[in-house]
């Protein structure tokens, strides 16, 4: 098999437009009219409450629960008409608390323009309220029934709401703002209003399976107070009764739920800012303008896992009296839960993950200042995944996206400020970095891969073979480094030593297929299994296949780490190095114990080999300090003892005896020929247990692992 050259990395850039606040739709300035998210400063007016949606009792006549909504079969009840709890009376609207001072009934309300003559004269509860106008006889016609005259003679005569006015009179003087915050007390004390007010004014009249009929002495007041009740209704999560508050039912509960699902919402607290005439108000048919302001914790998804955090913007409605009756409802429209939004769009909540700004060496050099390609490719895989875990703070945006699923631009709101990671420094060595650049220069498609024993940190990549990054993404036959892992099945499982007897014929034949020794060469019966080892005989070791079932692959795992994924580093990116089938069987076996047939490994993978015998247990390779390491069973004392003495063994007296390494220096060579190249692939694996180093090296379609991949890595050891 061929080398095979990684692609890009899968990390793209962050997908999500990092627009600020004060851009776009969600992050306008001003009151109503300019960016509907609102002005700097207005965000979480009113409490926010603790605690999830309250859950109101389903089909009792909405979520309110205090005074008389839900009880007795018609919703409506006492008290009634002149009773204790009615205008004016003692506990009602008009006293301390209340809602609205002075009480109603007395002065300022209850005297004209609004109405003729004004509440509480003689007093609700009186006679007369209840003719036509408010109450089960329907609305007066247009111009009959005098002022202050009804069926009775007493009290407010054909009052209707959002019909006629009496006399053609409003109430006079400007148009009030109202401000009411629909958290846990204030909720209660309005809850409280709407309770007494409809009892009293509609006695005997069922509440509408749509819409409300409200209670407000002005029109701001019912639309206030319609709105009151459907943000009451949405924040507790009884959206059903939220929905019915509207004019279009069907689509509002689906507009809020889609919301629900989408966000995740907890916590949710609003408050009416404002309330303003709409375009299109009349006299006869009022419609109001009602602002609010919303706090709703937020998150991408659910469990206790997700980040979330507390996303405010203003929003409005518009509450409106339907003709010719005392029903108020809102205006359905997609933009009522959130600005800007649409019947083909929708929100979503988007966590941000922190970025990295820059990858450097233990020193804080840039990687990218080396201009090793593989290792500038290293450095961007790692940015563009993101801050490893435990590093920085993932952030959460709320954004519009379309039904096809792609981001509005510039309506990401920030919920949660990202906090980015300025830099992340890699375990390279700026010394056995430059080293290693350096050696590799010796030859084209060349790569290396210096490790730390003692620690697994990854001291050195680099590479000479363009963008291929060949030291990480190499997938090629081990060749005879594949040796050091056969020993060590054969000898832990007691079947040899270093001075064990073994022939090494020049030919070997299994299942019909021959293997044959490079240039013919052989050793005798009663070869001692180190001097196999050192001359590199293949067939010393084909010959142990029947040995072998299944131990290469249990070895390479239990004692090397190898035949499962490694993470080095690299955020959400983990790989298999080395690969070796645990199904092989007879000459497919026979093969692989010489480091043919179907192994993979890459230079990674073998300096790790190296390092594992050098520390006499395996600490997995890492690129990035603190990253979790797999681990593995250390070697037994007396098979690390044997590796080191036939290792010792090629640099003494062996294949790289040569090369001129060290005293201090211990090796294996490594050829392997690969079908469809013109030269085998060139291996040479060491290590130096004075200087805690270890090294892989591997040069494609070169030649013998002695004269190419071994000087290299001697010019490496020298200079390092």
């Amino acid at each position: 098999m061929g080398p095979q050259p990684t692609g890009q990395g899968p990390y793209g850039q962050g997908p999500y437009t990092q627009g600020p606040y004060g851009q776009g739709p969600y992050g306008g300035q001003g009151p109503q009219g300019q960016g509907p998210y609102g002005r700097p400063g207005s965000y979480g007016e009113g409490p926010y409450q603790e605690g999830p949606y309250p859950q109101g009792p389903a089909g009792q006549g909405g979520p309110y629960t205090q005074g008389g909504y839900g009880q007795g079969s018609a919703g409506y009840r006492p008290p009634g008409y002149g009773q204790p709890g009615g205008y004016g009376q003692p506990g009602s609207y008009g006293q301390p608390g209340g809602y609205g001072q002075p009480p109603y009934g007395q002065p300022p309300y209850g005297q004209p323009p609004y109405g003729q003559p004004g509440y509480g004269q003689p007093g609700y509860g009186q006679p007369g309220y209840g003719q036509p106008g408010y109450g089960p006889f329907g609305p007066a016609p247009e111009g009959q029934r005098p002022a202050g005259q009804g069926p009775s003679g007493h009290g407010r005569a054909g009052h209707r709401r959002g019909g006629q006015r009496r006399g053609g009179q409003r109430r006079g003087g400007k148009r009030r703002t109202v401000a009411i915050s629909i958290t846990a007390g204030v909720l209660a004390v309005v809850v409280a209003v709407a309770v007494v007010a409809v009892t009293v004014l509609k006695h005997g009249h069922s509440a509408p399976a749509t819409g409300m009929i409200p209670t407000g002495s002005t029109p701001q007041e019912d639309g206030q107070q319609i709105a009151a009740a459907f943000l009451s209704a949405w924040r507790a999560g009884d959206l059903k009764q939220a929905a019915n508050y509207t004019n279009h039912p069907a689509e509002a509960r689906a507009a809020l739920a889609t919301y629900a699902a989408d966000l995740h919402p907890r916590q949710m607290t609003a408050t009416t800012v404002s309330v303003t005439g709409a375009p299109g108000s009349t006299a006869a048919r009022p419609r109001e303008s009602v602002r609010y302001a919303i706090g709703v914790s937020v998150a991408a998804k659910g469990g206790a896992s997700a980040v979330r955090g507390t996303w405010s913007y203003h929003s409005s409605l518009v509450a409106y009296q339907q003709a010719n009756s005392s029903i108020w409802f809102i205006e359905w429209q997609p933009d009522v839960v959130a600005p800007n939004l649409t019947a083909t769009t929708h929100l979503a909540a988007v966590e941000i993950t922190p970025t990295v700004g820059v990858v450097t060496d233990a020193t804080g050099q840039n990687l990218t200042d080396y201009q090793d390609p593989g290792l500038t490719h290293i450095a961007n895989l790692i940015m563009a995944a993101g801050a490893p875990p435990g590093q920085g703070t993932p952030g959460l945006d709320v954004e519009i996206v379309t039904d096809a699923g792609k981001p509005v631009p510039y309506s990401q709101a920030v919920v949660i400020q990202v906090g980015n990671v300025a830099s992340i420094a890699t375990t390279i060595s700026q010394t056995a970095e430059t080293a290693a650049q350096a050696a590799v220069a010796a030859h084209p498609e060349s790569s290396m891969v210096v490790i730390q024993p003692s620690t697994g940190d990854i001291l050195a990549i680099a590479n000479n073979d363009g963008y291929n990054d060949f030291a990480l993404t190499a997938e090629v036959a081990p060749g005879s480094t594949m040796k050091v892992i056969t020993s060590t099945a054969l000898f832990n499982a007691g079947l040899l030593t270093p001075e064990s007897p073994v022939a090494c014929p020049a030919a070997y034949t299994v299942q019909g297929i021959t293997y044959h020794n490079d240039q013919g060469e052989s050793e005798p019966a009663g070869t001692p299994f180190i001097t196999d080892f050192a001359q590199s005989c293949n067939n010393a070791f084909s010959t142990q296949w029947p040995h072998l079932y299944g131990a290469l692959a249990s070895t390479a795992k239990q004692y090397y780490g190898l035949n499962q994924d490694w993470d080095i580093g690299i955020t959400g990116l983990s790989a298999s190095y080395f690969n070796a089938p645990a199904t092989a069987s007879v000459s497919e076996l026979a093969q692989e114990a010489f480091g043919q047939g179907q192994l993979i490994a890459s230079p990674i993978a073998m300096a790790s080999v190296a390092a594992t015998v050098a520390n006499g247990s395996f600490k997995q390779p890492i690129l990035v300090p603190g990253t979790k390491q797999v681990t593995a069973t250390p070697l037994p004392a007396t098979t690390d003892e044997y590796l080191k003495e036939m290792m010792r063994a090629v640099v003494t007296s062996g294949t790289a005896a040569p090369i001129g390494f060290g005293p201090d220096v211990y090796a294996k060579t490594g050829t392997a020929d690969i079908q469809g190249q013109e030269q085998p692939n060139s291996w040479l694996i060491a290590f130096d247990p004075e200087a805690d180093i270890a090294v892989g090296c591997l040069v494609v379609d070169a030649g013998y692992g002695a004269q190419f991949a071994g000087p290299e890595v001697k010019a490496f050891l020298d200079s390092f």
